[in-house]
């Protein structure tokens, strides 16, 4: 959601997409054409906050917008925004208010809470996943976007990625070649075949569209057809109207591709609300989330104040992806009932919640927000965190640190709690895994359990009863080299040398202490070292990690004190001299040559790729089109056949030549509008480069 305007009085409410949709909907088309400048213009416009709840905006001389929103605190109808213009209620004033209000996502609870006084209910969730956090399900290319990483030979590239079952279509004048990916044939007149991250196998596309993955990330993928009439409805396909809302969802989205973030302003954004509107009437619950995200995701990349600096493109690449990949199965009717989704509620687990502290992550977000994330995990691998985020900016964050926890009748910190435990009675889970301090909720201090058995479940995110990927990544390293403000380690990978990766800081902020931590480990070649981090999103090659310990059994690794309990926060821990084995013990750092070339990893030339779809999103379709305008998309294709990634290839050639591609007639004239073509071809690109980066991801972290 949009963050409080800095130095402009109270944040404007949450407004109602259909609420919003609809203001914009009512403008004349001169009105329409100064409404992204009228949004502007409100960023830096004060909001008054009256005591009876409402806000008010002054919008010119003679014009006053007033919200009013209801006891929810959010807009959810038209009389509740109101101008003093004589042209209200279609009038400019009151639709920038609206549109440039957050989009509201209310996340009901499953039943109401309990008063603080009393005790929590013995079954307050008698339905069959009680014991599990609800949420929407997850998408089959939601995969965490990574970078480049190694540039593996064809036999290396082959044993890391998907293994295909059918060979690619290869453009013209290209023979087929096997790689290490995916596969997916180039774009015909029908349509891409689109791969997942983990499927099995890929099916061709038939000549009536492409192959496009069914399920979670395990699930092979089946080949839909998007040609021909809707069939009936049937039990366990979608409804014609389930059909029609998908396909205007899909025709908005692509509107929002082809224009770019740059261009897509309130008005393609208000499409895409009203499409997520109608999708909402239609029950399509999972489609209609991705659309308010991508519509949160463009405003927080068009914020005009620089409040989003930080925000990465990737993010809004993954939204996109997630919203394109369910509305074109949804339109095709596919019978993959996890397309519809449901409606996410927060959760009331069934009895008490046994956690265990794994580290702190300080929070430096967009905004000047600023804070700290404890996660835990229980028993069965399943992770939850502790959130207390607020404006402040890093000296928030590193303030929060040790701030006391923010949850109810529980009197300790975040510190303590990180290398702690944690018994939850009356939780309440968010979909996301966040425990909220909800009324009812009760907790108390427990023991902790060693730091190697939360590493350890970092490795196995599809066991049975983990619920989702865990959000970290864990593994054993030993120190190469530094290399700037960067270490160079090497995987442990038993009596075979591991892959050689970067460990990055995941701040650089002087008031949070990664920089310092890790200039400290990497003057210390040969220490061996467990980390526990995030994978880079654009380096796969890259862990930024937040909290390192020793390895059990090891002769040369760290020396914590017992207080720590085998961790240490990289944010807020300071690691001394104190804290790393004897200089006898540790071994001569190895020939520059060894560790600034032999050991150095090699950016994948999935790079090349990555940088096409996000510059296809942020820009446009026109500029996705200009590597095929001058003399660098041969340069490219080369790079990636060389890596071994042949399928790459054809992708990124396709993509630049349909998005340079105007059809006309033979009078000049645009002929037709391919904006479809143009969709689905990014979108095969986009699956098949998240499914060949969580590929290799997996290759190089879990060897």
């Amino acid at each position: 959601m949009t963050p409080p305007r800095e130095d402009t009085g109270a944040p404007l409410p949450p407004v109602a997409p259909a609420v919003s949709a609809a203001a914009v909907e009512s403008l004349t088309t001169r009105l329409l054409g100064r409404l992204d400048q009228a949004v502007a213009s409100l960023a830096t416009t004060p909001v008054e906050l009256a005591e009876d709840g409402t806000y008010g905006i002054r919008c010119g001389a003679d014009a006053w917008v007033t919200l009013a929103p209801g006891p929810s605190g959010t807009i959810t109808s038209a009389d509740q925004a109101r101008c003093t213009c004589l042209l209200s209620p279609r009038c400019l004033h009151r639709a920038a208010a609206l549109a440039a209000s957050p989009v509201a996502d209310t996340i009901p609870s499953r039943e109401p809470g309990p008063s603080p006084d009393s005790d929590p209910p013995a079954d307050p969730d008698p339905s069959p996943e009680g014991s599990q956090p609800a949420g929407p399900v997850p998408s089959a290319a939601a995969v965490s976007s990574a970078g480049p990483g190694p540039d593996p030979s064809p036999e290396e590239a082959r044993s890391a990625a998907v293994v295909p079952s059918a060979k690619p279509v290869p453009p013209a004048g290209h023979a087929p070649s096997a790689e290490g990916a995916a596969s997916a044939g180039p774009v015909s007149s029908a349509g891409p075949a689109l791969p997942t991250e983990a499927a099995p196998s890929v099916a061709a596309a038939p000549s009536a569209g492409p192959a496009l993955p069914t399920g979670p990330a395990a699930r092979a993928v089946r080949t839909v057809s998007t040609a021909g009439p809707v069939p009936p409805a049937v039990p366990g396909r979608p409804s014609a109207a389930q059909v029609r809302a998908a396909g205007g969802l899909w025709t908005a989205a692509s509107a929002v591709l082809a224009a770019g973030a740059v261009a897509a302003g309130a008005v393609p954004q208000a499409e895409l609300l009203r499409a997520a509107h109608t999708a909402r009437l239609a029950g399509l619950h999972r489609a209609e989330g991705a659309a308010l995200a991508v519509v949160r995701h463009l405003r927080a990349t068009r914020d005009p104040q620089g409040a989003h600096r930080a925000h990465r493109a990737d993010e809004l690449v993954a939204a996109l992806r997630e919203l394109l990949l369910v509305t074109h199965r949804l339109k095709a009717a596919d019978p993959d009932p996890e397309l519809i989704g449901g409606v996410p509620h927060n959760h009331r687990p069934d009895g008490a919640l046994r956690l265990h502290g794994v580290c702190r992550e300080p929070v430096v977000g967009p905004g000047g927000a600023g804070g700290v994330v404890t996660h835990l995990v229980d028993d069965t691998g399943r992770w939850y965190t502790l959130r207390d985020v607020g404006p402040g900016g890093p000296a928030r964050a590193r303030r929060a640190g040790t701030a006391h926890v923010a949850v109810r009748s529980f009197l300790s910190d975040h510190e303590r709690l990180s290398r702690g435990g944690l018994v939850v009675t009356g939780a309440v889970v968010a979909p996301d895994g966040r425990l909220l301090a909800e009324r009812g909720v009760r907790a108390t201090f427990a023991a902790g359990r060693p730091w190697a058995d939360a590493v350890a479940a970092t490795a196995a995110p599809d066991r049975p009863g983990s619920g989702h990927a865990p959000p970290l990544t864990g593994c054993d390293v030993r120190i190469v080299a530094a290399e700037g403000e960067e270490v160079l380690v090497r995987v442990l990978t038993g009596d075979a040398p591991g892959p050689t990766v970067r460990l990055a800081p995941a701040h650089r902020h002087p008031a949070l202490a990664h920089t310092a931590n890790l200039r400290r480990l990497g003057a210390c070649p040969g220490l061996e070292v467990r980390v526990l981090g995030r994978v880079d999103p654009g380096r796969v090659t890259t862990l930024r990690p937040l909290a390192v310990g020793p390895v059990p059994g090891a002769a040369t690794t760290l020396r914590l004190p017992q207080e720590w309990r085998d961790r240490a926060d990289l944010g807020y821990d300071l690691l001394a001299d104190a804290h790393f084995p004897a200089v006898a013990h540790c071994p001569p750092p190895p020939r520059p040559r060894t560790a600034a070339a032999d050991a150095r990893p090699v950016d994948s030339p999935l790079r090349r790729i990555r940088d096409l779809v996000e510059l296809a999103v942020t820009g446009g379709r026109r500029a996705a089109a200009e590597p095929a305008r001058d003399g660098d998309r041969a340069g490219h294709v080369a790079a990636l056949r060389r890596g071994g990634f042949a399928t790459g290839a054809d992708l990124f050639a396709a993509l630049g030549a349909v998005a340079a591609r105007r059809p006309r007639d033979n009078f000049g004239r645009p002929a037709r509008d391919d904006q479809d073509q143009y969709a689905a071809q990014w979108l095969a690109t986009a699956v098949y480069l998240t499914g060949t980066e969580a590929a290799l991801a997996r290759g190089l972290w879990h060897p």
